[in-house]
């Protein structure tokens, strides 16, 4: 593939992941109107956030092998209608159990999304820009998500219906663009059974386990964060600003650590990464201003987000060492954040109630300090990228 033609495959992975995860966040200012439309309870309302995590973890294998048998192209094109579809029915449908089959098809559509585009974009990059190209395409999807609630608050002023139908515009406009793109040059790797015997191997452990790390912990703050920002007096507005600012330093950290993975292994950055954000989670419930622990999200945010780019290189770079393909290696990744986001925002959530905040963010510290220590203690082999 052409220097032009990567770069056009880059570019439209990218657009894809933005749609995808700006959908996505889009529901977030939606869901006080729909907890007052609705009757819904707090329980309620987290089912319907936590719908799309649930439809990407059970996507998660599905889109992999679909990406390994079928191709990148066809995959991409199964999640685009999904998530086209599903977003139509959001923007119709007025009963809570139909928005929550919504959510969850757009969950897995958006595992068939992220498992083509982003399959097809590891697979043409040299291995040497792997981690690069996979921090700019996460910044994307970032950057997605900062929009989302844009979305969701014009859906609130103009009504569901005229804003999620534009989804379907949008999705058409992306199969476009991925019709337009070369041929994939991996072909396609027959049967999942080799899936599971890679299951075993040490560096794909590693791979979706510092995956599902950061996921557990963004979980857990996610969750636990705003309240307590609520608690010390922040405004709807302060806790909305607060995050947005914790989003944007992740979205301008990911290139740069993808980019500082390529240069100098892809364990460097993680191991920082690990020792700075178990020190971050501690000092959650020591943070008694609304200031401090604002700043402290935003800090959370940096050091969790030095995690994804090399985790998902390193976890690539081990199944193409070993033949699997990066469709495979796909389905790992979503299976590993899915499970890990729901672990920490479900968990942490009642473990909270049941113990006070103090003790997910201990966890969540413990974790990570424990993972670097294993990790220092028995370094595994991995593949390095030249």
């Amino acid at each position: 593939m052409s220097a032009r033609e990567l770069r056009l495959l880059f570019l439209v992975a990218s657009a894809v992941v933005f749609v995808d995860t700006m959908f996505y966040a889009a529901v977030v200012p939606l869901l006080p109107t729909l907890t007052h439309e609705l009757h819904l309870s707090k329980a309620s309302a987290g089912v319907l956030t936590a719908g799309y995590a649930a439809g990407t973890l059970v996507g998660s294998i599905p889109g992999g092998v679909l990406a390994a048998q079928a191709g990148p192209r066809a995959t991409i094109y199964a999640g685009l209608f999904l998530m086209g579809s599903s977003s139509l029915a959001f923007g119709f449908l007025n009963e809570i159990g139909g928005l929550d089959a919504a959510r969850f098809v757009q969950g897995f559509g958006g595992a068939c999304t992220w498992s083509g585009s982003l399959a097809w974009l590891i697979a043409e990059v040299d291995v040497g820009r792997r981690g690069s190209a996979i921090g700019g395409a996460l910044a994307a999807a970032i950057a997605g998500a900062l929009f989302g609630p844009v979305i969701g608050t014009l859906a609130h002023a103009l009504g569901r219906p005229p804003v999620f139908s534009g989804v379907a515009v949008v999705a058409v406009a992306l199969a476009v663009a991925v019709a337009l793109l070369p041929a994939p040059s991996a072909p396609p790797e027959p049967g999942p059974i080799r899936l599971w015997a890679h299951l075993r191997r040490p560096a794909i452990v590693l791979g979706m386990w510092l995956t599902a790390l950061p996921a557990v912990a963004s979980g857990v703050v996610n969750v636990l964060a705003p309240l307590r920002l609520s608690a010390l007096g922040a405004t709807a507005l302060g806790i909305g600003a607060t995050f947005l600012i914790a989003a944007a330093a992740e979205a301008v950290i990911s290139p740069a650590v993808g980019h500082v993975s390529d240069r100098r292994g892809r364990m460097f950055p993680l191991r920082i990464g690990l020792g700075a954000a178990a020190i971050v989670f501690v000092c959650f419930p020591l943070s008694t201003s609304v200031v401090a622990f604002a700043g402290v999200v935003v800090l959370s945010a940096v050091t969790l987000g030095s995690f994804w780019a090399p985790a998902m290189a390193l976890l690539s770079d081990a199944a193409e060492s070993g033949g699997l393909s990066q469709g495979y290696a796909m389905a790992l990744i979503n299976l590993a954040w899915a499970a890990g986001q729901i672990a920490g925002a479900a968990g942490g959530g009642a473990l909270a109630k049941a113990t006070g905040d103090a003790v997910p963010f201990a966890i969540s510290a413990a974790l990570c300090a424990a993972t670097l220590g294993l990790m220092l203690a028995r370094p595994i082999r991995t593949a390095v990228p030249r």
